[in-house]
């Protein structure tokens, strides 16, 4: 299957799509990237005069590159408008700032992947390579 295949059946659009790019994607994890418009609404109200992007919207780019893009590639052509990937668990660790205007890498690294549960251990990093935040998520396939 072809990155570009993984992203246009990811069961998300604008605003809440948050994955530019799959940089390499194979049965044992993922690595993809995205930057965060300083547009974004969430960006409004996030505090005031100092926009910081919030917590559950880095886990969201990490469960939704790190989870849903490798779930989608290890279902293999088996992945529908009828399936979805639902969040069953997460335990990030956050330990650094992202602002407006920041490029994100992620890096997931599967754990197992059985009886319809995905887990995963995901590593989001910025553009200087640090780490911004890192834990492990976990989803179960869904079918509508």
């Amino acid at each position: 299957m072809r990155k570009e295949e993984i992203i246009s059946q990811l069961p998300y659009s604008k605003p809440f799509l948050f994955v530019d790019e799959i940089i390499h994607i194979d049965e044992n994890g993922v690595e993809g990237n995205y930057t965060f418009d300083e547009n974004l609404d969430f960006y409004k109200g996030h505090f005031k005069d100092f926009p910081v992007t919030p917590g559950v919207i880095l886990t969201e780019v990490m469960a939704q590159i790190g989870l849903v893009c490798l779930g989608i590639f290890l279902l293999n052509n088996t992945f529908s408008k009828s399936t979805s990937i639902a969040l069953t668990s997460n335990d990030i660790e956050f330990l650094k700032p992202v602002f407006p205007n920041e490029k994100v890498i992620v890096i997931s690294e599967k754990i197992y992947f059985r009886f319809g549960k995905l887990k995963c251990k995901v590593i989001m990093k910025n553009e200087k390579g640090e780490v911004v935040c890192t834990g492990v998520i976990a989803g179960m396939i869904i079918s509508k």
